[in-house]
């Protein structure tokens, strides 16, 4: 969509901006840019094509109910002032904010030099596009730097230069990366050289051809929940109080529906298509539609809580705090911390799992895996765009994989009692 690109382009060159004039931390400018996706959803969900000061009124009329900036909590402050930055970049280009009302960060990386310029312009494009955290963003970051940096020492200064002998000398000297930090070498230079290749930076594709590192270490298994277990979280929440029936409406949705807890949190009443009998949201984490039946026990717990649970308020949201500040919006971590508080009141065994919000995700895919689901159907629960984001479920379709087994042939008896062998005297 041509407003999501011109919003994106804003949020990067205004990143840039802040990167190039502040001694900000990774940390504070992730703040900044997830404030920013947050205008971002609200432009999306409303229509709204250009981003302007009268946007900026409307969402934080939106966001902070039309309260002043004295009426609001630190954490609404920086919403309102992040969101005010924004507005100013684009207006004029520039931002007149006090140094000193940041806090001096870590050391910086530099990215300097041609190859350096498109490294920044790779890392911004995968923040605003891919949402890395800030996390993330350091984390390749400090990867590209390693690889700079030995193409500084070769006297490679242009992406022309690289040639695909450069980058496996690079992942072979144990001088410029060692360990199992060649595994988080390769995924960021894939990530990189497949970005450079579809931007026409480059003529040939290099992430295809890179090498996989072997680690020692496998990936964790989702962590799931069987249908006994999780009957058993359902039926230790407590019911009879106004928190409790929002409680169980919101751990009912993860558990029946596969919802994120960003998408619990965000669910307004116009989401709720009753006389359609669907719940119809634009996920906050992809922007993607995703449309799912209301389920009659999702719907009824929603309706218990809206009648006898939920505070008399204005708010578009459905659930809304039960701790003061009163009447505010729930967020993606009250959720993923109510369903982990459950998890515990419940008294199932959760050592070796995690007991988030996703983990309920994980559970209603493992189940739909055990009663034979295809794939795209599974995809579709999930809202994911591909396929491909769901196949990663399918290391814990055990039901499936116990079919492939084969068994062990016999070995005959001489093969252990001859020399070297496990009988042999």
């Amino acid at each position: 969509m041509e407003h999501i690109r011109d919003f994106n382009e804003l949020m990067s060159n205004a990143t840039r901006y802040l990167e190039s004039q502040f001694d900000l931390s990774e940390r504070t400018i992730d703040e900044y840019t997830r404030y920013w996706r947050r205008v971002r959803s609200f432009m999306g969900l409303n229509g709204i094509r250009t981003y302007n000061q009268e946007v900026e009124k409307q969402f934080l009329a939106d966001d902070l109910r039309g309260r002043n900036k004295f009426e609001l909590s630190e954490s609404e402050k920086r919403v309102y002032n992040c969101v005010k930055t924004l507005t100013e970049f684009a207006e004029k280009g520039g931002i007149s904010i006090k140094l000193n009302a940041f806090k001096p960060g870590k050391p910086k990386i530099i990215l300097n030099g041609p190859i350096g310029d498109l490294f920044v312009s790779f890392l911004e494009y995968k923040r605003t596009e891919c949402r890395w955290s800030g996390d993330t963003f350091e984390t390749h970051k400090n990867y590209l730097s390693m690889f700079l940096k030995f193409c500084n020492k070769a006297n490679i200064a242009t992406i022309a230069d690289i040639e695909f002998a450069t980058i496996l000398l690079f992942l072979s000297d144990p001088r410029s990366i060692k360990g199992r930090r060649r595994g988080g070498a390769v995924s960021s230079l894939r990530a990189f050289f497949k970005y450079a290749f579809e931007q026409k930076l480059l003529g040939i594709d290099y992430s295809v051809s890179i090498p996989s590192y072997k680690s020692a270490s496998q990936p964790q298994l989702p962590s799931t929940y069987s249908e006994k277990e999780i009957v058993q979280l359902l039926s230790s929440i407590e019911r009879s109080s106004a928190i409790g029936k929002r409680n169980y409406a919101m751990i009912l949705m993860a558990v029946r529906l596969g919802f994120r807890a960003s998408d619990i949190a965000n669910l307004k009443f116009e989401h709720l298509q009753w006389t359609k009998s669907t719940i119809e949201i634009n996920q906050y984490k992809t922007g993607q539609e995703l449309v799912v039946p209301l389920l009659p026990d999702v719907g009824n717990a929603i309706i218990d809580y809206l009648k006898y649970g939920r505070r008399n308020s204005e708010e578009p949201y459905v659930f809304l705090k039960e701790k003061p500040p009163y009447g505010r919006k729930c967020d993606g971590g009250l959720v993923s911390d109510t369903v982990i508080a459950a998890f515990v009141k419940s008294g199932i065994d959760t050592k070796g799992r995690k007991s988030g919000s996703h983990a309920l995700r994980h559970s209603l895919v493992s189940r739909m895996l055990e009663e034979s689901t295809v794939l795209p159907v599974i995809s579709e629960v999930l809202g994911h765009a591909s396929t491909e984001s769901t196949r990663y479920y399918l290391r814990i379709d055990f039901k499936s994989m116990k079919q492939c087994v084969l068994d062990v042939p016999p070995v005959a008896i001489d093969f252990y009692e001859q020399k070297g062998g496990a009988f042999y005297d």
